[in-house]
């Protein structure tokens, strides 16, 4: 994969992927999310965020929003369990513009009280709106399960009571704490010569004070299996079942990426939804999920089916898992599970925007970022025997927590 890096004084980084294209993208990622709040604080991390785009030391709400979209470009920001990121697209020409508005939103912005208290309530709306879908709540709820009394387990939207009690001060300390310029890149794709975007950046944030508090990510060590069930005003039962698995840095990850693909990850043809969805036609989405993160790693199924249904639903997950558990895959299934993984990432690199944030996250957590041949490489590396043994690891019935959402009965 052709990028190149340059590295300023104070630790941010500029990671260059050239393309022969008249629309630019660029990222602005930052290793501080919501696993990193204080005990008390969850939903800060995504709090400042919101705020970035309220007033700076040079423009004012409406300056902010109009600074990109005046030149028809789209701009936007998320917060993750371990990443800040606000990233944009827009006609080659407008780089300086991006890159600049980047600048001031992330080293100027002010945090005035009355922007405080009026985005407070926007998040509140948003927290209210994100308890409706419980499809995706669900999700969140199983976090705080498994990662029980850690950072990990916080929903990135935060409580209402936490939201309501932030203060200008607690977001000038989090900044303070996590927002190290050396776990901070800039990335940018897009047909431009290294040299003159190394004078850009340079400029821009050359004169940004460096940063170099280290991070006291402490991996979970409790986790307690376990069956929930709650009682929602919904009309579906919502299931998540899953247990903890592989870190980013893990021998084994790639061969759980691979499995979780085969079992329910992208496209009609995985064996859950073959099973569960075609076969007895008992759930309209049903899926799989690995998550790893820095230290930690989620693997999860979802499924959302008529209440009569439910039970027959999991105990066929349950028995999908348990041939992966028990059954090696002959070489034929394992050489085409291979070949649709590699092609689905093949595909994925069409996404330019997930594509250079994929890169400035590789940038951040590894140093480096691999070459398409070297992922398909380690793809191709996988083994039969070693799918098994990860399928007894992490598919242990034993070790499996299972919430369910069911309605509430009129």
């Amino acid at each position: 994969m052709d990028y190149e890096v340059f590295s300023l004084p104070n630790g941010i980084r500029l990671l260059h992927k050239p393309a022969l294209s008249n629309i630019a993208h660029a990222c602005i990622l930052i290793n501080a999310g919501s696993r990193d709040e204080a005990e008390g604080d969850p939903g800060l991390a995504h709090f400042i965020e919101h705020l970035f785009f309220k007033r700076t030391e040079r423009r004012n709400t409406n300056q902010i929003l109009n600074r990109l979209e005046l030149v028809g470009a789209d701009l936007n920001a998320y917060t993750t369990k371990e990443y800040t990121c606000i990233h944009a697209s827009f006609l080659q020409e407008h780089l300086e513009r991006a890159l600049d508005l980047f600048q001031d939103l992330v080293f100027h912005s002010v945090f005035p009280e009355d922007e405080l208290e009026k985005e407070k309530g926007v998040i509140l709306d948003e927290i209210a709106s994100y308890q409706d879908q419980p499809e995706d709540a669900i999700y969140d709820d199983f976090d705080g399960l498994v990662y029980e009394g850690h950072p990990m387990g916080n929903n990135i939207l935060g409580k209402t009571e936490s939201v309501q009690r932030f203060t200008r001060d607690d977001i000038l300390r989090f900044l303070s704490a996590n927002y190290n310029t050396h776990g901070i890149v800039i990335g940018v794709l897009g047909n431009y010569p290294l040299e003159k975007l190394k004078k850009l950046v340079s400029r821009l944030f050359g004169a940004v004070k460096e940063n170099d508090t280290s991070k006291n990510r402490i991996a979970p060590v409790l986790y307690r299996p376990a069956t929930y069930h709650e009682k929602k005003p919904i009309s579906q039962s919502h299931c998540v079942t899953g247990n903890l698995a592989y870190n980013l840095h893990h021998k084994n990850k790639t061969g759980l990426l691979l499995l979780n693909n085969l079992l329910g990850g992208t496209g009609m043809s995985s064996r859950l939804n073959l099973e569960i969805r075609e076969k007895y036609g008992i759930a309209y989405t049903i899926e799989s999920s690995y998550a790893p993160f820095s230290d930690t790693g989620m693997f999860s199924v979802y499924f959302g089916t008529d209440p009569e249904k439910k039970d027959k639903a999991l105990k066929l997950v349950q028995r999908e898992l348990r041939k992966l558990r028990e059954q090696g895959l002959g070489v034929t299934q394992l050489h085409q599970a291979k070949k649709r993984f590699i092609g689905q990432i093949a595909l994925g690199e069409e996404n330019r925007m997930s594509l250079l944030i994929s890169m400035s996250k590789s940038l951040v957590d590894y140093g480096r970022v691999d070459s398409l041949e070297e992922v398909f490489d380690r793809v191709n590396a996988v083994t039969a025997p070693q799918l098994l043994e990860i399928a007894n690891e992490v598919f242990d019935p034993e070790r499996f927590t299972t919430l369910v959402f069911d309605p509430l009965k009129e």
